[in-house]
Parts: structure tokens; C-alpha cells; sequence
């Protein structure tokens, strides 16, 4: 991987744990998803006139993974309301690629090589230290880890559904976009009849953070598909999971949230585990 696509993709490890972190400072955080969601759309919007529009092939998988990527949204929303971001982080994305796995074995048989096998043996390791945390774990605070897990598993599903529909779409970059257009307006539309007239003084309010977060989660999104096209994607994909270890370090220094050896071993151990199943 040349230097200047490792640097992009670990910018695009920080941008994703940076949303997320926006996420969790704000008072509404489902309405914060809403708003930074709705900009996604529009911002895509803008784009749709020059890709293709996914092949008829592939529109039921783009309904569907809208359906997910709508559910992700505000499943990762409300954990956020219930516990920290080096706590919800780390549940959710190491335990996409747990779920997976076990998928995989139960329905197609695929068995895992060596590393990848260590890989998943690291995630489960570290999902389970936070879960079973003795602050802050399933004890303590159930609802947090149960989200975090509810939003693993929707990432784990959307993953598997983006990949088929990708292959029948006929344009990576058109299912994208129209993607995050459906995803965008979706998500805000549900918010809007879920909070009523509160949407309206909240995103006010909250405009700039939505905004940026908006971008970033965008470009963290686009500087992955072009690293994709430009170096392996298990390296890439591998690299890209160093975001874990950059939420550890917001929820330690921006968030002033409890960060103790446990949550450390913890976010070493995912980004480990998924560092090697993607390489595996």
C-alpha cells in the first residue's frame, strides 16, 4: 500500500470515530443522527446525476440495506444515550464481524483460516471484557451493551446485503450514493414522526455539529471506496479498523469519559481481532 493511501484510509478511520463522537456530545443524539443523516442525503444528491442508477437486479437489496443502515442509525443513537463511546464503539464494530463469522460457518460452512480465526478469538475477547465490565458492563448498565450489540448485528447484516447488492447493482459508486440518499431521508423521516416538533428546535441548535458530522461521515465513506480502488482491500479494510483505537482516544481526552486498563486491553484487543480477520 502506497503511503499516500495508508494516510488517506487513517484519516478515514478518524473521521469515522470523530462522527460518532459528535454523536455522543449532543443532548438529542437521535436527532443529531437525523440531521447529520439528512446532509448525507442531500450531499449525495448532488452527486446522483453523474453515476448510474443500481440495476433492476440490485433495488430490492437497496431497499433492504436502507432498511438496515436506517435501523443502524438509530440503534447507535440510543446506545450512545445509555453509555460512552469507548464503551458502545468497540461492542459495535467488533462484534459485526463475530456475527459473521458464525454466520458464515452455520450457513455456508466456511470455516475460518489461522489468522482470521485469531482474529475473531481477539474480538471476542475484548467485546466481552466491555461487556462484562464491572462499571459500566451488562450488570450495570444493560442497556448500553445491549444496543451497542443490537448495532453490531445491523452492521454485520447491511455488510453482507451491500455485498451482494454491490456485485448486481452494475456501479459501485451508483449504489452508493443512492445508498446514502434513501438512508438519509429515511432516517430523517422516522426521526420526524418519532420526536414531533422537537426536530425543529433541536436542529437548529445543533446545525453546525450536524453539518460536520454530515461531512465526515461522507468523507471517511468516499476516501475509503477510492483506497479500495488503489491498494488491497484487506489492507485496506484491515487499516481502516485503527478507528477503534482513535475512539479510545477521543472518549479518553475529548470526552473525559472513565478510561481505565480494562477498556484499554479492550479496544487493543478489537482493533487486533479485526485488523486479522480482515487480513485473514
Amino acid at each position: 500500500m502506497r503511503l499516500e493511501v495508508a494516510a488517506a484510509v487513517l484519516l478515514a478511520a478518524v473521521l469515522h470515530a470523530g462522527w460518532n463522537a459528535l454523536i455522543k456530545v449532543r443532548g438529542d443524539r437521535l436527532v443529531v443522527m437525523g440531521v447529520l443523516t439528512l446532509f448525507g442525503s442531500v450531499l449525495s444528491l448532488a452527486l446522483a446525476p453523474f453515476v448510474e442508477f443500481p440495476a433492476p437486479a440490485a433495488r430490492p437489496l437497496l431497499a433492504l440495506t436502507i432498511g438496515l443502515h436506517t435501523a443502524y442509525h438509530l440503534s447507535l443513537a440510543t446506545a450512545y444515550d445509555h453509555g460512552d463511546l469507548g464503551q458502545v464503539y468497540p461492542i459495535a464494530r467488533g462484534s459485526a464481524p463475530l456475527l459473521v463469522a458464525a454466520g458464515a460457518l452455520a450457513v455456508a460452512g466456511e470455516r475460518l483460516g489461522l489468522l482470521a480465526a485469531m482474529g475473531v478469538l481477539c474480538l471476542a475477547s475484548g467485546v466481552m471484557v466491555l461487556a462484562l465490565e464491572h462499571g459500566s458492563g451488562m450488570r450495570r448498565n444493560p442497556r448500553a451493551v445491549t444496543y451497542a450489540l443490537v448495532t453490531g448485528a445491523l452492521i454485520a447484516s447491511y455488510t453482507v446485503v451491500d455485498g451482494l447488492g454491490v456485485r448486481r447493482a452494475g456501479s459501485v459508486l451508483g449504489f452508493a450514493v443512492w445508498l446514502t440518499i434513501g438512508d438519509g431521508l429515511l432516517t430523517f423521516l422516522v426521526i420526524s414522526l418519532w420526536k414531533g416538533r422537537q426536530i425543529v428546535t433541536v436542529a437548529k441548535r445543533s446545525f453546525p455539529v450536524a453539518l460536520a458530522g454530515s461531512a465526515m461521515q461522507l468523507a471517511a465513506y468516499w476516501i475509503v471506496l477510492w483506497a479500495l480502488s488503489a491498494a488491497p482491500m484487506a489492507s485496506v479494510s484491515a487499516l481502516r479498523e485503527t478507528s477503534v483505537l482513535f475512539a479510545a482516544l477521543m472518549s479518553t481526552f475529548l470526552l473525559r469519559e472513565g478510561f481505565g486498563a480494562w477498556r484499554f486491553v479492550s479496544a487493543v484487543l478489537v482493533t487486533l481481532g479485526l485488523v486479522a480477520t480482515r487480513m485473514g
